[in-house]
């Protein structure tokens, strides 16, 4: 049975539902070490954007599950998602906003930065 498609983008709230509810998925930080080091979201796995062609292997077991890049308003995480789609990975969202709108909607306690 194939998977239903997802769509590109997924917002914060529905984020913290799918993290909330323990539905398995790789929750993927690819900004850099110094960012994260300012704010994260503690289920999330670090592989900063330029990285993650040499470190496909790191991921490979998501392939065929869920994964939610982020980053940290969006834009970086929707380039990284592109090209995990291009390497067959099938359902690839993107969330809305990054880090800067789950500060904003979801966690508060996760400092906003420049």
């Amino acid at each position: 049975m194939t998977q239903p498609k997802l769509p590109l983008e997924i917002d914060v709230l529905s984020v913290k539902q799918l993290l909330d509810s323990g539905e398995p998925l790789l929750l993927l930080d690819v900004r850099e070490p110094h960012e994260q080091a300012a704010a994260k979201i503690d289920a999330a796995t670090l592989i900063p954007m330029g990285q993650i062609p040499s470190r496909l292997a790191e991921i490979e077991a998501y392939k065929s599950g869920r994964v939610v890049v982020h980053c940290h308003h969006g834009g970086r995480s929707q380039r990284v998602m592109n090209y995990l789609r291009q390497q067959g990975f099938k359902s690839v969202q993107n969330m809305i906003g990054g880090i800067d709108e789950w500060s904003l909607q979801v966690d508060p306690s996760v400092p906003r930065y420049e």
